[in-house]
């Protein structure tokens, strides 16, 4: 086994040390150096945060609401430490969010994540994540000169010319979308143009069915998965185990219920919640809206960290109904009033073409008077009427989902 650094295999408890150590510093940061936090997290003691009891007491800061934050306290939001004045570059993700890139070589961290693909010093990185507007290609290439390997910026479409450039080059390495590296390769075939030298893939932004990725590996090409967002970085990696994405070294993770800061029972699905270490953007308690879950026991290529079970849907599903949106947060809130009850799930269906809530529970033992107490505070909370129906500890799918609209149109 190969790896990046000491400390993708050190202790458990020592990464934890270190993780409580620099939780308390980075908050402290944050409340020091930006607009946002200092309000946010008024009333805060920074060096009593040690603990992940004491940090899943601090509000999240979810990705939805950049947009409005950056309206209102343009561009960033407040969340910055560095002015733009000082930034490397600028970006604009859809939404707009607008992000800054610090002057440091690889402000994501993922050179790292390159590391775990394969790519090794002295290759040559066929880069297809756009150059316009979002910072995709610019998160590898800070990885890529970090490890010393030179990048061919080829972007997006063009597919005649990217294969060109793979014959004319000879890659090592790919970086972007496993659906556009699929193209390329049957581009190629097509062509009957020779781009053998491409032995190794690193990509993200989109899911790798499993059939993409037995497809690319029975042409020599070994692809591994990232997750990462233009806000955090680098948050998990695949490695040669694929067995599950690795948590990255540099950001502290948690697995919190949806509609709630509240972390979920280990293996649980649950709404992905980052804290970075970055000193430019100091994002705490950063809920991206992602759903995952972590798996049991220590990867099989020897690394330490955490596992994430992967992309498994959105956090945020908000539904509308008659006309009304409801939300997780209120679910959550409905599960606040009656704590006797372990999990809740609403479903939304439309038997005979008329939107109906059922709200389901999970709960040891149920009677009439919870029942009313429940359908009082599902319409009190939604401004909506709706049934209840109570279910055994464990009875409700463990996807993560506590809001299901299975209506059919």
């Amino acid at each position: 086994m190969s790896f990046y650094d000491p400390l993708e295999t050190r202790d458990p408890e020592e990464r934890e040390e270190d993780l409580m150590d620099k939780l308390a510093r980075q908050v402290a940061h944050a409340k020091e150096t930006t607009s946002y936090y200092f309000q946010t997290l008024a009333g805060i003691n920074p060096f009593e945060c040690v603990t992940r009891e004491a940090l899943a007491k601090l509000p999240l800061t979810r990705k939805r609401d950049l947009i409005e934050l950056q309206k209102k306290t343009p561009p960033f939001g407040g969340l910055n430490s560095l002015s733009r004045h000082k930034a490397k570059r600028v970006f604009a993700s859809p939404g707009p969010i607008y992000e800054l890139q610090g002057m440091e070589m690889d402000h994501w961290r993922m050179a790292r994540v390159l590391y775990a693909a394969g790519i090794r010093h002295g290759d040559l990185i066929h880069n297809c994540y756009s150059y316009h507007f979002t910072p995709g290609a610019f998160l590898m290439e800070g990885g890529a000169r970090k490890l010393g390997c030179a990048v061919f910026p080829g972007g997006t479409g063009q597919t005649e010319q990217q294969v060109q450039a793979m014959v004319d080059l000879r890659p090592d390495a790919y970086v972007g979308t496993p659906s556009f590296l699929r193209i390329i390769v049957e581009k190629a075939e097509e062509l009957g143009a020779d781009i053998g030298s491409l032995k190794k893939a690193c990509v993200s932004g989109e899911a790798l069915p499993g059939v993409t990725r037995a497809w690319l590996n029975e042409r020599g090409i070994a692809v591994r998965q990232c997750y990462a967002t233009a806000d955090i970085g680098a948050i998990a990696y695949e490695t040669e185990a694929e067995a599950g994405l690795v948590v990255e070294e540099g950001v502290l993770v948690e697995i919190v219920r949806p509609g709630t800061g509240d972390p979920v029972a280990p293996g649980e699905v649950g709404e992905v919640v980052v804290t970075t270490f970055n000193p430019d953007y100091p994002l705490i308690r950063f809920a991206t809206g992602d759903l995952s879950a972590v798996l049991p026991g220590r990867s099989p290529c020897g690394r330490s960290n955490i596992r994430l079970k992967g992309w498994m849907g959105r956090a945020d599903q908000t539904t509308k109904i008659k006309g009304m949106f409801v939300h997780p947060e209120q679910v959550a809130d409905i599960a606040r009033r009656h704590p006797e009850i372990h999990r809740l799930r609403l479903v939304v269906d439309n038997p005979g073409g008329q939107d109906r809530m059922i709200l389901h529970c999970e709960i040891e033992a149920g009677g009439e008077a919870l029942d009313q107490a429940v359908v009082a505070s599902l319409r009190e909370v939604t401004k909506l009427r709706g049934e209840v129906a109570f279910a055994a500890p464990g009875a409700l799918p463990n996807d993560g989902k506590v809001i299901e609209d299975s209506r059919v149109y």
